[in-house]
């Protein structure tokens, strides 16, 4: 039994489901429709993918050392993350309220409150985005998967593994996330449920994003 690989196991999944900017853009994206919540799952996974793959490439080391190009990826990321969060103020602003007169537009007669369902392959990017463009996973990945390489073991195999375990991890979290979130869809699609939810979503978001505009470099 490989006790190293089991801890690194909890350690993973708990970071993996620690709940961010990737975790809401699920949630708000799980509320649009089934397709749009795993989407954007099988997005962040991918971004996952991105950064377990930088880092075993020994690529987040250069990023780490290099303050301008990685304040540029936290300033590329904040924005977009700002970004997400403003688009979903507005949307709470534009979506109107069910006054009994019928559903509002965008949405489907059975499911009163349904957010206008989004796209593939955008719920796609937006989640592939979401995670790729976070700064503080090159500095989290470089700095976790080492501790967890047995001395004198190459490194290159086992750090493959390693990475591979967390995109997995994010592939069984992420989608259950959407999944739940369709299962007990039509109490959270509710119109005041959801739009608690939106709202939600955006301030998170938003608060997220100009914590990593405005703040200091993250080292």
């Amino acid at each position: 039994m490989d006790a190293q690989l089991i801890a690194f196991t909890g350690v993973a999944a708990g970071m993996v489901a620690l709940p961010g900017a990737d975790f809401t853009v699920v949630v708000r994206n799980a509320l649009a429709s089934r397709t749009a919540g795993l989407a954007t799952a099988l997005g962040v996974a991918g971004g996952l993918l991105v950064h377990t793959a930088l880092a075993v490439a020994g690529l987040a080391a250069v990023l780490v050392t290099m303050p301008v190009l990685f304040r540029t990826v936290q300033l590329l990321g904040g924005a977009y993350v700002l970004y997400l969060g403003l688009s979903a103020l507005y949307a709470i602003r534009r979506r109107p309220s069910r006054d009994g007169s019928g559903p509002p537009s965008g949405t489907r007669e059975d499911e009163p409150g349904r957010p206008a369902p989004r796209g593939f392959g955008r719920a796609l990017r937006q989640g592939f985005l979401t995670n790729a463009l976070n700064p503080k996973a090159p500095v989290l990945f470089l700095s976790l998967l080492p501790q967890f390489v047995p001395h004198g073991q190459p490194p290159l195999p086992r750090t493959l593994l390693l990475a591979a375990l967390v995109v997995v991890l994010a592939l069984i979290w992420f989608p259950a996330v959407a999944l739940l979130v369709d299962r007990l869809g039509r109490w959270l699609r509710r119109p005041r449920t959801a739009r608690a939810i939106e709202g939600g979503s955006g301030v998170a978001l938003t608060g997220l994003g100009l914590a990593l505009v405005t703040g200091p470099l993250l080292r």
